[in-house]
């Protein structure tokens, strides 16, 4: 089972809480790098945490939350070897891993419902990369 770096702004916060249970409950170990409350909070100082935890390859994927999802994935993606996504439909989700090797998900908590949420990671954490003419394009990534 992949180790999940979660992190999330006080926007995403409720929806973090709510997708952290479900990884619990599907098995997944997991580790909240906050914030713990939902008092306003600034995206960087959680997307930083769990980027740097995938990037040193501490964990094996992400999840990140904030209101738009835009803040979080900007953060994420300054970290070498992060690949990170914003999804919010299932396709996206599965796309995102088949064809980009997404590593962290992030998820926009005030445009999606939290059953869609958890669709979206359930489809992001069974869908592996496909590789082939993907890799080729997924190497040309970092700088």
């Amino acid at each position: 089972m992949e180790k999940i770096a979660v992190g999330a702004d006080h926007a995403g916060y409720e929806l973090k809480e709510h997708l952290k249970k479900w990884l619990e409950k599907n098995g997944y170990p997991l580790k909240d790098f906050g914030t713990y409350t939902s008092e306003s909070a600034d995206y960087a100082d959680f997307a930083h945490p769990v980027s740097l935890a995938v990037e040193k390859k501490e964990f094996d994927l992400g999840l990140l939350v904030c209101g738009s999802a835009n803040g979080v994935a900007m953060t994420a993606n300054k970290h070498q070897g992060v690949r990170a996504a914003i999804c919010w439909t299932e396709e996206l989700g599965y796309l995102s891993r088949l064809h980009n090797n997404a590593n962290i998900l992030c998820l926009p908590a005030r445009f999606i419902s939290v059953e869609l949420a958890e669709k979206i990671l359930d489809k992001f954490l069974h869908t592996g990369f496909e590789g082939g003419r993907h890799e080729r394009r997924v190497n040309k990534i970092a700088c």
